[in-house]
């Protein structure tokens, strides 16, 4: 069982949902990264996805791109990412999940890249440009890693492409709930909710579904949950925070941590489920 399906299954027995806090690794320095999830950690965040700054990053919105380009401009590269995942594990055990575009794993070489990655105290993966068609190589050295590889769907996604997803996808299956890119909404379209149970309907108890993209407030992550989610994702909000007040480190990671121990709150009213089939 991996650290991410332990997660999960310790949440469901005490009846939370999971919050999974997105941050861009190296933003607004590299410095900077362990001490801002510090802050995520003791505000409750039960697992830290971390963006891989990349050039082109497709499926992100203004504000995270603007992270990407900090993080950049700070010579955040994947290496340095890997040391930073590193230094966060040695002080916490808390699952880590990278976020990166698959051209930068294919120049680092596919093998050395997830060993690497499994050294550092990597935990799970999210790749939004690799295809199902073409992850059969990817998926088969990540599982000899013993790294989750999170596929993600989309209110696009069919049916039978969904189940074909649920059959490669471990860790949780992560759920694009609108069409667009990343960033902070003011409130949740009727479709996401709908999105959610539809999707549930799906997963049953096979896996966790986390969903993300636009959530960013208490009430949002309350909704979800109550329409079947077992985690919400939350980045751009965190983003925000960072990008508001990157002058002071003390300033960022004081917001930080408050802000995430009132969305960690809103996970708490989440019925039981048991995982059982795909740990």
């Amino acid at each position: 069982m991996t650290i991410i399906a332990e997660t999960f299954r310790d949440l469901s027995e005490r009846n939370e949902a999971a919050l999974i806090a997105y941050v861009t690794a190296g933003d607004p320095s590299p410095n900077c990264t362990p001490r801002i999830v510090d802050a995520l950690v003791e505000g409750g965040a039960d697992i830290i996805e971390l963006g891989i700054p990349f050039s082109d990053p497709i499926a992100d919105g203004p504000t995270i791109q603007a992270a990407t380009v900090r993080a950049l401009k700070a010579g955040t590269k994947p290496p340095l990412v890997l040391e930073i995942v590193e230094k966060i594990k040695e002080k916490h055990r808390i699952p880590i999940v990278l976020l990166t575009y698959y051209n930068i794993i294919y120049r680092s070489g596919l093998e050395n890249f997830l060993k690497l990655a499994e050294r550092n105290g990597v935990d799970g993966i999210v790749i939004p440009d690799l295809p199902l068609e073409e992850a059969d190589t990817y998926k088969r050295i990540a599982d000899e890693t013993e790294i989750d590889t999170i596929f993600l769907a989309a209110p696009s996604t069919t049916a039978e492409r969904l189940r074909n997803i649920l059959r490669y996808t471990s860790g949780f299956l992560y759920l694009v709930s609108l069409f667009g890119v990343t960033g902070v909404r003011r409130r949740l379209p009727d479709p996401t909710l709908r999105l959610v149970r539809e999707f549930r309907s799906y997963v049953k108890d096979e896996i966790p579904l986390a969903a993300g993209f636009g959530i960013s407030t208490p009430e949002q992550i309350r909704k979800i949950v109550a329409a079947g989610a077992d985690g919400a994702i939350v980045g751009s909000a965190f983003v925000n925070v960072i990008e508001q007040n990157q002058e002071s480190l003390i300033r960022t990671t004081e917001k930080l941590r408050k802000m995430t121990r009132r969305l960690k709150m809103a996970t708490l009213q989440h019925r039981k489920k048991t995982w059982h089939r795909r740990l």
